[in-house]
């Protein structure tokens, strides 16, 4: 049972697991099926076990986590997860991926698809030809990171809730310039087109979705002063109902179109999410667990390390507003 499991440092030296992973090992979820528990992943059981409330109005403060030894190695977790989902509320990877792999090392060389005209095969001619190839240089995967500055007697009597909107805001920062390394992966190689007049129009946008004619655009990325243009558009304003319904932003023609903030140009990038992107992690979020189960922490550190191939060059297009 949850209450049962000795919590050590130790845990947190199983290569290729975080604590959650390594919890869920000793603590099946299944066990909990039907009972009160069973909403509880096992590091939520942990947190019940110790009395640990990390929202709502009876929220502990941060020093609750010290109050033992066992529950300390639960807070460098909490923090992880946390980042984690800030990560997760800021990211448009899943918008713009084909794919997600995992790798050991620090590159990886990713396929590339290049295809041959689509024509009628007359009998024994030969067949148009589709090739798959591994890409012709290795690609890196980089660290994304960030450092949060503060000691243990500055965060001890902070509500645990509010300690987890400063994580959430940092793992977003990282999300963001994750998101910009993956956009510009995209975009290098591709020759731009420009909108028809000084600002775009409805019929720059249809003429951009056209311009994947072996592919189908599902996704344009844009800044967002880009995007409020597009929004002001009288013809956007059919699409409010699929907004209301689904909180995502998409054209009369079904395309969705997301901001990146810190793209430094007012461009347009069109993809098939399909086929266009595949992005390969090294690690997954990592926090040096060794010093945030120390009260004289002086710092919260976290990085992740990810890399981006592009798998159909061709299924991506770039418009210049």
């Amino acid at each position: 049972m949850y209450n049962e499991i000795r919590l050590e440092k130790s845990l947190y030296n199983i290569d290729g697991k975080n604590l959650t992973q390594v919890l869920s090992a000793l603590d099946p979820d299944e066990n909990y099926e039907g009972s009160a528990l069973s909403s509880l992943d096992a590091f939520e059981r942990q947190l019940k076990r110790f009395d640990i409330k990390v929202s709502g109005k009876d929220c502990d403060r941060v020093e609750k986590f010290f109050a033992d030894s066992q529950s300390a190695v639960l807070f460098p977790e909490y923090v992880r997860r946390t980042i984690k989902q800030g990560m997760d509320e800021a990211s448009f990877l899943p918008e713009i991926t084909a794919a997600v792999g995992y790798t050991d090392g620090i590159d990886f060389r990713g396929l590339t698809i290049t295809s041959e005209a689509d024509d009628v095969v007359a009998q024994g001619v030969k067949l148009p030809e589709t090739v798959a190839s591994l890409a012709s240089s290795a690609t890196a995967v980089k660290k994304f990171g960030r450092k949060l500055s503060c000691t243990y007697e500055s965060i001890r009597k902070q509500r645990i809730e509010a300690l987890s909107v400063v994580l959430r805001s940092i793992g977003a920062k990282i999300a963001r310039h994750i998101n910009l390394e993956a956009v510009n992966v995209l975009m290098d190689g591709v020759s731009a087109t420009s909108v028809a007049g000084s600002e775009i129009a409805y019929s720059d946008l249809a003429s951009f979705w056209a311009s994947l004619s072996q592919y189908d655009m599902t996704t344009i990325v844009t800044t967002p002063a880009v995007m409020a243009q597009i929004l002001a558009l009288d013809e956007m304003k059919y699409c409010v109902n699929d907004f209301m319904a689904t909180g995502k932003v998409k054209t009369p023609y079904g395309v969705t179109i997301v901001k990146c903030s810190n793209l430094e140009t007012d461009a347009l990038i069109g993809l098939d999410r399909s086929c266009a992107l595949e992005s390969v992690f090294a690690t997954d979020v990592i926090v040096d667990f060794d010093k945030l189960m120390s009260t004289q922490c002086e710092e919260i550190a976290c990085s992740v390390m990810v890399g981006f191939s592009k798998v159909a060059p061709d299924a991506v297009a770039v418009m210049n507003a």
